[in-house]
């Protein structure tokens, strides 16, 4: 068997539009009512993966579910053409690309039973996300079918589950037995706190994982209100590198402490607030990148968008990060705009799945001709432009369920239709 990390990213999907339907998120309440580009936003995320591949990374993908969700409209006694805007809105949203949301991810050196353990996100807190996990819970079952993997349902309500953007993992390498890091927030304030600590701690019982090898930390309140909220906008690890801002936790030393006591050969990268503000890291989404080992013992590379560059801050101390002998070697710019626009970078967008690429549904793998492939479903068949009062369109409806038709016919995933 061999292990390694494989990016899973979620094809943004043909209803991508600007509702600023999700509350603590800076970004997307900020371009509520904008115009979105579906086309372009969907292009710019295959070009990320192409990006990947080129450097040599497994590249996977998950397909944008059906939306607008009708049949989530009825369990709410409406419909389409009769249902409020900001239910209308809710039943379009296309935020299951950020596919960090989509699950847990616990690879089989940390579990008890030797296999890979997925627990499917319940996504509770936000309307608009309650009911992806349906759709996304078909996929997880479809790409990772194997024996090698255990595919969990979602944890009950009212036990919020956001996902792996509230999880790290340390390890000498992805295909070695680690510690996990599940970070909760608590409630309060003008933000809701998304991940429960009840919820961490049930999938660390699901997935087997051993107790003295699996921490919670908790995140600060102070990144949650100032709009990191989740935990990967302020804190993101690779093998044995944590990257963080000084504010990410709520108890930054006792953190520290235990994630040293835990692993001890980790190595924490910390962006002082006194260089880059909380504020410039949310902005920028310095965080929310790919922290990612390069082939051929380069070091890491990290994949961030190109708000990182354009924020002096963020930008003037990476370039003193990478003029040391750190462990980030590189800096890996990718226009992911359209994502961003909605709260949602280079990290939202992909789930980290270690495993054995021979032992995943291939139809789920990537190169660079199915990229292809994809990519043109996306320029036949995605809207260019979706407009606030277009969500009241049935013509638009149709539209957009013929484009995702068209790519599950491309590749061959008619079974999700």
């Amino acid at each position: 068997m061999m292990l390694t990390e494989i990016n899973f990213d979620g094809i943004i999907g043909p209803t991508h539009n600007y509702a600023g339907l999700s509350r603590g998120n800076i970004a997307s309440a900020s371009n509520a009512g904008g115009v979105s580009q579906p086309r372009a936003a969907a292009l710019q995320g295959i070009e990320k993966m192409r990006r990947n591949l080129a450097l040599g990374l497994p590249q996977g993908f998950f397909v944008p579910l059906d939306r607008p969700d009708a049949a989530w409209l009825e369990t709410l006694g409406t419909a389409l053409d009769a249902a409020e805007p900001h239910l209308r809105a809710q039943a379009w949203s296309a935020s299951s690309m950020w596919a960090a949301n989509a699950a847990t991810v616990s690879p089989a050196p940390d579990s008890a039973d030797g296999r890979c353990h997925l627990t499917v996100a319940n996504l509770m807190t936000m309307p608009h996300r309650s009911h992806e996990w349906q759709g996304t819970l078909a996929q997880l079952r479809l790409a990772f079918a194997d024996s090698a993997f255990s595919v969990h349902g979602p944890v009950p309500a009212p036990f919020g589950d956001e996902g792996a953007a509230n999880h790290m993992r340390l390890c000498d390498g992805h295909d070695a037995a680690g510690i996990e890091i599940f970070v909760y927030g608590i409630g309060g304030g003008r933000f809701p706190a998304r991940q429960h600590l009840d919820a961490s701690k049930a999938i660390a019982r699901r997935h087997r994982l051993d107790p003295a090898r699996t921490l919670f930390l908790r995140q600060s309140d102070t990144a949650i209100q100032g709009g990191a909220f989740h935990n990967d906008v302020v804190a993101v690890a690779n093998e044995r590198v944590l990257f963080t801002h000084e504010t990410a936790f709520q108890d930054r030393d006792g953190a520290h402490a235990e994630i040293r006591a835990a692993f001890p050969t980790v190595e924490i990268v910390e962006v002082p607030a006194s260089a880059v503000s909380l504020a410039d890291a949310i902005q920028s989404y310095l965080f929310n990148a790919q922290l990612v080992t390069l082939p051929g013992g380069d070091g890491m590379g990290l994949v961030l968008p190109t708000e990182a560059r354009e924020t002096p801050a963020v930008w003037r101390w990476l370039e003193g990060m990478i003029a040391g002998n750190g462990p980030i070697r590189r800096l890996l710019p990718v226009d992911v705009r359209q994502s961003m626009a909605n709260g949602g970078g280079p990290a939202c967008l992909r789930l980290r799945v270690v495993a054995d690429p021979a032992r995943v549904d291939p139809r789920f793998l990537a190169d660079a001709a199915r990229l292809d492939r994809i990519a043109a479903v996306v320029a036949a068949h995605w809207p260019e432009a979706i407009a606030p009062d277009a969500l009241a369109s049935a013509a638009l409806a149709v539209d957009v369920r013929r484009a995702r038709a068209a790519l599950l016919e491309a590749l061959d995933l008619t079974e999700l239709g």
